[in-house]
This record gives structure tokens, sequence and C-alpha cells, in this order.
């Protein structure tokens, strides 16, 4: 579901205002060593290539948004195991006139089972990428997926 229903039922009251909303990016790998792959997806909308991100529901713990989103966007099952980063992301605009800004938190999470593919129409492809061969992403979203990769240790917290 590309919007979800609380926030389309927000928008016909606050029509194209802006929306303040949480947001997470969920670093999905597997394997080892030199072998080891992050789960990326090809967004629908941009054509850009992205780990899983989605939209935490009111009262959903985030860690089970990011877990829930990387099911429904890749029909993949994966464990968040930590909170990596918090952020605040830029202000907005979708080409239909809707402001939104996100408190985006990245959770590095682990590969249980499942077939990547784009299972919910939000994304054209889903797939393993190795490391290193990732596809070409955004400064941004390179940034959450070195986050999401990054040793406990060096968890991120802008200021």
């Amino acid at each position: 579901m590309p919007t979800p229903d609380f926030v389309l039922s927000l928008r016909e009251k606050i029509g194209t205002d802006l929306l303040w909303l949480t947001g997470v990016t969920a670093v999905v790998t597997r394997g080892e060593g030199a072998a080891r792959e992050l789960l990326v997806v090809r967004r629908a909308d941009t054509g850009a290539w992205t780990p899983v991100t989605g939209i935490v529901d009111p009262g959903e713990e985030p860690a089970v948004a990011a877990e829930r989103e990387v099911l429904e966007e890749a029909d993949v099952v994966a464990v968040a195991e930590r909170l990596a980063w918090v952020q605040t992301l830029p202000e907005m605009t979708y080409p239909n006139g809707d402001r939104a800004q996100y408190l985006d938190l990245v959770f590095a999470c682990r590969y249980v089972s499942g077939d990547p593919f784009p299972a919910d129409g939000e994304n054209t492809e889903a797939t393993w990428a190795r490391l290193d061969a990732l596809p070409a992403m955004s400064a941004d979203m390179r940034a959450r997926v070195e986050a999401g990769l990054a040793d406990e240790r060096e968890a991120r917290f802008e200021r």
C-alpha cells in the first residue's frame, strides 16, 4: 500500500499542509564476509535503488514497522537487530503538492527467510546485491546503508 490509510485520513483534514511522520529504513543483510549481501528494491515512483523504507503506523513499534515493511515490500522475513541511525530528513513536497517531513529510524536487520520480489506494487524490483557491487544510490540512501552496516559502536545520531 503506497500511502497508509491514516495518512490519507489526515490529508482529508489538513490538505497539503506539512505532515510530520516517522519513517523506517531497513538495512537487511545476509551472508558473511565477501559474500555478504544487501536487500535492495527499485522504487516504482522514481526508479531509484534503495533499502526498504516505509512509514510507522500509529501505535506501532518502529522495529516492528521495519520488519513489516520488508515483508510487505519484498516478501522477505527479517529481524530488526539494532537501531543504527536517527535522522530528520529535509521537508519534501510530493508531485500532488502534499508536504511531509520524516524522522527516519534506520535499523540493521538480519535476513531470516524468503526470496525477494516486488510484493506490493511500491517497487518494480527486489533483489540481493553483494556489498561490493551495490547499485547506484543517492548519497542519503548510501549513508543509511553505511549506518546499518556499521559496527554498533558506530551508531549515528544527527545533531
